[in-house]
């Protein structure tokens, strides 16, 4: 069709070509979004504001352990006043807040934001987004936790311990830690993942934390205040921590923290390891199911 006006229709070059370079693919973008989950958990690469939270839950972690480590160092301790498997059950009301604070803060936005379909475009797929922030979260948790073990591992150095003990203790402890940052992680991911609302996410991972763990204690010692001692080793599969501290007093050698320090046997504890990777496989089910949902 001719220009109106008399005015010659041009085609111009612009230079267009198409981007042969490196296509880095899925392993890349994983990675990528995994780092990315992992920087964000500690508000790095974000605002000031939302590195205040996390920073400083970081340093209530680490604190005592620099406490205890002072004063084995200068009164010659010749062991740590708390173990190494005992640190996390101690401070799991920081672990939680943490874990209500930055769950919501890695999945929620996406929901809200309506970003995830832009993920799902490709390269990147459905699981390659639950895997990422599983791992990322998972970390973030263990990063928390394992921390203030190796404070103290040196610490003991430090004060001349029994270097094979303590060597032996923190491989335990480090053991724990990662069992309770995989379970713990999967568990907030799951209640943050169905609100795109922060403060909703928030709430529900304390709840569930709290309330799960004052129940089961409570539980616990009315039953050992009756005499009824078997229902208390039962009792601790009903929430996440006495489930770890189940799991690691079973297997790893360490204290109970249930009333009249009787925790789980062998064979109980076989089921509280089961229960944990049960409940471990299954935030994973329900995360991919979520996203499934969420489509394109």
């Amino acid at each position: 069709m001719p220009a109106q006006g008399g005015a010659q229709t041009r085609i111009h070059n612009i230079g267009y070509r198409s981007y042969d370079g490196p296509r880095l693919g899925r392993a890349y973008a994983r990675r990528s979004l995994f780092a990315q989950s992992l920087r964000g958990a500690y508000g790095l690469g974000r605002s000031a504001k939302s590195k205040v939270l996390p920073m400083i839950l970081f340093g209530v972690m680490c604190v005592p352990a620099l406490i205890m480590v002072a004063v084995a160092v200068t009164t010659k301790l010749n062991d740590l006043p708390v173990e190494y498997t005992r640190y996390a059950v101690i401070m799991q009301a920081v672990i939680g807040l943490f874990l209500a604070g930055q769950a919501p803060q890695s999945v929620s936005r996406d929901l809200r934001f309506k970003t995830v379909p832009l993920y799902f475009s490709r390269p990147i797929e459905r699981v390659d987004y639950v895997v990422a922030k599983f791992a990322a979260m998972a970390s973030a948790l263990f990063i928390l936790t394992a921390s203030p073990l190796l404070i103290l591992y040196i610490g003991s150095l430090l004060a001349k311990m029994d270097f094979s003990d303590q060597t032996a203790g923190l491989a335990q402890g480090l053991v724990s830690v990662a069992l309770l940052s995989v379970l713990f992680g999967g568990i907030g991911l799951v209640l943050a993942a169905f609100t795109p609302r922060r403060g909703f996410g928030v709430a529900a991972v304390i709840a569930v934390l709290t309330i799960s763990y004052g129940a089961v204690t409570t539980l616990q010692g009315i039953a050992w205040a009756t005499e009824n001692l078997g229902a208390v080793k039962w009792l601790g599969l009903f929430s996440p921590i006495t489930l770890v501290d189940g799991v690691q007093t079973a297997f790893l050698g360490a204290t109970t923290s249930f009333p009249g320090e009787s925790g789980p046997g062998a064979g109980p504890g076989a089921l509280y390891l089961l229960t944990a990777l049960a409940l471990i496989a299954g935030s994973y089910a329900v995360l991919m199911s979520r996203y499934r949902r969420v489509g394109l």
